[in-house]
């Protein structure tokens, strides 16, 4: 009996084990899928709840829901993972041997890696990414009386590099809800410079953001908090004031990939960005966040990685040679306020561009353009999340590798108006 291990019950663990449940023989293939935790977070809700829109409640369920009958699942801390040896040790002295293992296990937010950014941690200084930071930062809102709210970001890569964007979109909708839009100065602090990492895109949404009246502080490396003087402090000197800070802390894969040695600086597996396989061992595969392919991390991701990676593993397994492609594909709605959205799809190779999603045309979802439709969308994602993207099915019109049907190509960035 062959072992096909798989470490991480989140997003893209639990497609894995579904689909992987259907394809191999039971006779010949045990599938163990291994995490800490029992509960599964629906992570894109954390925006939503400081802003009341969603409850703790809308975005949490129990891991064991998803995951196929037939798989053995351990809830236990993973403690190290020796490749060399195809072996993992658990918590508890259990030790596991694999023949195929897929690391699933995501990227987790590390607020001390930043000098002071815990020192007023949850007191005005919070995060979004975590329950708790949200649901905390939802509580200081509802009787905050205004001032000065910076929402900074550490380092790239994060999760969902848009969700920064859409806190501020959503701020910014919340305060004229509240008739005090005018009490509140928003600024945004990123080591990008711009809004966004592809030149079409961050030029409509840095547009966006300016006619929001939503300031950005380019190329802002953060060095140091320091709340005594409610300030960050930035490594070519420069100081933004806050009376409010919303951080997205540094994003750095699982402590059990770096404590095994297998990830790089920021604890990422060093991954082939094509075939999902890692570069140093032959018979571990990625999903989602754990490998460094230069792709978004985020759910959707994950999701066009599946089929991908499934035929990959497929193929090792029966010693035939790999031949699925990975084309880096994204997909994601971005909520912008007032029950609008809009839609981007890109890859490697081809940034977000305007035009209909999924067919030309008729759409009918806008890409690059706001409309009601992307919010319906954006709120309507997550039905699909619980009922279709976790179960490994697919999703109608949705394809792994992006399509070019509906786009429209420009010759040069849209003038920021």
């Amino acid at each position: 009996m062959k072992t096909l291990l798989i470490l991480g019950a989140g997003t893209g663990g639990t497609m894995v084990a579904n689909k992987m449940s259907k394809c191999l023989d039971s006779r010949e293939w045990r599938i163990i899928i291994v995490d800490k935790d029992e509960t599964h977070y629906y992570q894109p809700g954390f925006l939503f709840i400081p802003f009341g829109i969603y409850s703790p409640s809308d975005v949490v369920k129990p891991k064991r829901k998803f995951l196929p009958g037939g798989v053995e699942i351990i809830f236990s801390d993973i403690e190290l993972v020796e490749p060399e040896r195809n072996r993992v040790r658990l918590g508890g002295g259990k030790e596991i041997n694999y023949d195929y293992l897929v690391v699933a296990t995501g990227s987790h937010t590390h607020p001390e890696q930043t000098p002071g950014l815990t020192d007023a941690w949850h007191q005005n200084v919070f995060d979004f990414y975590t329950l708790e930071g949200a649901t905390n930062l939802g509580s200081y809102l509802e009787t905050w009386k205004g001032g000065r709210m910076v929402l900074s970001i550490t380092e790239m890569p994060i999760k969902c590099p848009v969700a920064p964007l859409e806190f501020l979109f959503l701020a910014d909708w919340y305060f004229h809800k509240r008739g005090m839009r005018d009490k509140v100065e928003i600024v945004l602090a990123t080591p990008l410079p711009g809004a966004f990492t592809k030149p079409q895109a961050s030029a409509m949404l840095g547009g966006m953001l300016e006619r929001k009246g939503i300031s950005v502080e380019p190329e802002f490396a953060i060095m140091e908090v320091d709340n005594g003087k409610q300030v960050i402090r930035s490594y070519d000197e420069r100081e933004v004031p806050y009376d409010l800070l919303v951080s997205i802390p540094l994003n750095m894969g699982a402590d059990v990939i770096r404590n095994s040695g297998m990830g790089d600086e920021l604890g990422f597996i060093p991954t082939h960005k094509n075939t999902l396989q890692t570069v140093k061992w032959p018979n571990v595969f990625i999903i989602g966040d754990a490998g460094n392919v230069p792709s978004s991390k985020a759910g959707s991701v994950a999701h066009f990685m599946l089929d991908i990676l499934v035929e990959n593993l497929s193929d090792h397994m029966k010693g035939r040679e790999m031949k699925a492609s990975f084309d880096g594909h994204a997909n994601c709605f971005i909520e912008t306020g007032f029950d609008k959205g809009l839609l981007i799809d890109f890859n490697f190779d081809v940034e977000p561009l305007p035009g209909q999603f999924p067919f030309p045309v008729i759409g009918p979802f806008s890409l690059l353009k706001e409309s009601t439709l992307d919010h319906i969308g954006k709120m309507g994602f997550r039905w699909i999340y619980w009922n279709v993207l976790l179960k490994g099915l697919p999703i109608p019109f949705v394809e792994s590798h992006m399509s070019m049907s509906g786009k429209k190509m420009l010759s040069k960035a849209p003038a920021r108006a």
